[in-house]
């Protein structure tokens, strides 16, 4: 027994040492830890104004900045995820924001009328506060320090909802290991953003998201939270027409082009709406050239005729490098393009103006978009209808902004042809059966189809193409283009792929090809818009009709449907 002894004694001594051991691995692997997550570290707040920013339920890369109590985030992320209807003149230093019957402007640096700056420039962004974009905007934010964080709310969907049973912490992972965010008191009530087997990851009302054990939580109900922003959309809606437009373009290039009225009309039906080419931009200080007539308007007006004025940024390109980038960047000078028009139709009496710029780069997306709103403004005030004319709607021209012109403007008009046009060395239609209905279907899926309407060429092309593979061609009226196969003995086929009749011959140029338009093409695109519940239609352009008025009964029969 005494040799036995100390055996058993270091036995009992290894039993203790190692459940001692075991304990203490139990006790480190399931003990709950008190480690404080660095929250700065979290929010990912570097200086000290940066504050997160929690859209709904993610945190956004982007930050804002906290100064005097005000949360501020730049202009762009106020445009990705508030309200892109904020416009900034780095020309003259303006935050502008339009209403329906007003643009209200504010100075950047400038104390607003509620005692704080409402914007402000920090190096190459534009801050705006969240209390100033709040009041045009329909969404809801909360502001909290230390850290810096603000919570925008903008979606109201049914959200899984629970309470906290007992006191407990927030942590940053699922895991008793896991640092602290913060804690969580018996009542809290919890947005459950996802459920695992132990634990759930939630939000709390004031900016956090971690992880909670299940067993500390109550069983989740369904809630739809209840909008209430304070917000009221504006009412943007014009002068459009109950009934359905039929415009014609009237080219004309001087003053004297006025007298060719009576006879560019003669034998035309089926349109109630004109649009001469009377103003151009002049130059880049915002002068407008002008050939508008109040004769003509009468003229027009007895006929029972409206006159949608045409305003261009590129008649006067070539000889004073007018430039509309230059144009619409300044305030000032988008004021005096619109006073020089108002004025015009003041002293004329026309119906309405039709915007046909035609020359805007990507990087003047923004100014040409607040020129549409700011014209919207005067039009509004003073019956004009306000149209504007888009190239067909491709991703290279989406900085025209189709969508809030849909808002702006009273009627979006496609300029539904030159799918190929002078100069290509691809020979092809103007405006083929599928290029029209692909540009239509584009632009209403972002603009009401009341208010959209297409237009139409009354020309087409021939295509020469000669030995050595170089490309021309001539644009011209549908009559003309009949009567050049006429003339060459040569006949043309239906084609089903583009929607018109087409031709083919060789001359001593080349191989020639045409496309035509006429009364059967003219049928389908109609017949395409009819489809689609256009608000109308436009023609390029009266004169190219010569010889061919029969056309026009086609037209007609669009606007009786």
């Amino acid at each position: 027994m005494k040799k036995l002894v100390p055996a058993l004694i270091a036995i009992l001594l290894i039993l203790l040492i190692a459940g001692g051991a075991a304990g203490f691995y139990l006790y480190q692997k399931y003990s709950y830890s008190k480690e404080q997550a660095d929250l700065d570290a979290y929010f990912e707040l570097g200086a000290e104004e940066e504050t997160a920013l929690l859209l709904n339920h993610d945190f956004l890369s982007e930050k804002g900045l906290l100064r005097d109590g005000h949360c501020y985030l730049t202009l762009e992320d106020v445009h990705t995820y508030l309200n892109d209807r904020f416009y900034v003149d780095r020309q003259e230093g303006l935050l502008l924001y339009t209403l329906p019957d007003q643009v209200v402007s504010l100075g950047l640096g400038e104390i607003g009328p509620d005692g704080y700056t409402v914007a402000f420039e920090s190096g190459k962004e534009v801050y705006l506060a969240l209390d100033y974009v709040k009041a045009y905007s329909d969404f809801n934010f909360t502001v909290y320090e230390n850290p810096n964080r603000a919570i925008l709310e903008t979606e109201w969907e049914e959200t899984q909802i629970a309470t906290v049973r007992k006191d407990t912490d927030i942590r940053y992972q699922g895991g008793v290991k896991s640092p602290i965010l913060r804690p969580a008191k018996e009542g809290e009530r919890l947005t459950i953003l996802e459920t695992m087997e132990n634990w759930s990851r939630v939000q709390t009302e004031d900016g956090y998201i971690g992880y909670v054990e299940n067993k500390r939580l109550s069983e989740a109900k369904t809630q739809t939270p209840v909008k209430d922003t304070g917000y009221e959309e504006p009412d943007y809606s014009g002068n459009t027409r109950n009934y359905k437009i039929s415009l014609a373009w009237h080219q004309i290039s001087a003053e004297s082009g006025n007298s060719t009225f009576p006879g560019v009309v003669e034998g035309v039906t089926g349109i109630n709406v004109i649009s001469p080419t009377w103003f151009s931009l002049y130059d880049n200080e915002g002068t407008v050239d002008s050939f508008a007539s109040p004769a003509y308007v009468e003229a027009a007006h007895a006929r029972g005729l409206e006159v949608w004025a045409l305003v261009d940024d590129f008649t006067h390109r070539a000889d004073n490098g007018v430039d509309p980038g230059e144009v619409l960047a300044y305030t000032s000078k988008r004021r005096a393009v619109i006073d020089i028009l108002m004025s015009e139709a003041q002293r004329c009496g026309f119906d309405g103006i039709n915007v046909d710029f035609e020359k805007i780069s990507a990087e003047g997306g923004q100014d040409f978009i607040q020129f549409i709103r700011e014209l919207s403004v005067a039009c509004r005030q003073r019956g004009l209808v306000l149209s504007v004319d888009n190239y067909v709607p491709i991703n290279s021209n989406a900085h025209y902004e189709w969508r809030e012109q849909g808002v702006m403007a009273d009627y979006v008009i496609i300029m539904g042809y030159d799918e190929h046009w002078g100069g290509s060395q691809d020979p092809g239609s103007v405006a083929s059966l599928g290029f029209v209905e692909k540009g239509i279907q584009k632009m209403t899926e972002l603009v009401d189809p009341q208010k959209v309407i297409n237009g139409i060429p009354f020309y087409t092309r021939i295509w020469t193409t000669n030995p050595a593979g170089e490309v021309t061609s001539q644009a011209v009226g549908i009559q003309a283009a009949a009567d050049y196969l006429v003339n060459h003995g040569v006949s043309y086929e239906w084609d089903e792929a583009t929607g018109q009749n087409y031709a083919e011959f060789e001359t001593g140029e080349g191989k020639v090809q045409v496309w035509l338009e006429d009364e059967q093409s003219i049928a389908g695109k109609l017949g395409v818009m009819k489809q689609f519940h256009l608000g109308g239609v436009a023609v390029w352009k009266l004169g190219f009709d010569e010889g061919r008025k029969s056309i026009w009964s086609v037209i007609a029969g669009f606007l009786a449907d």
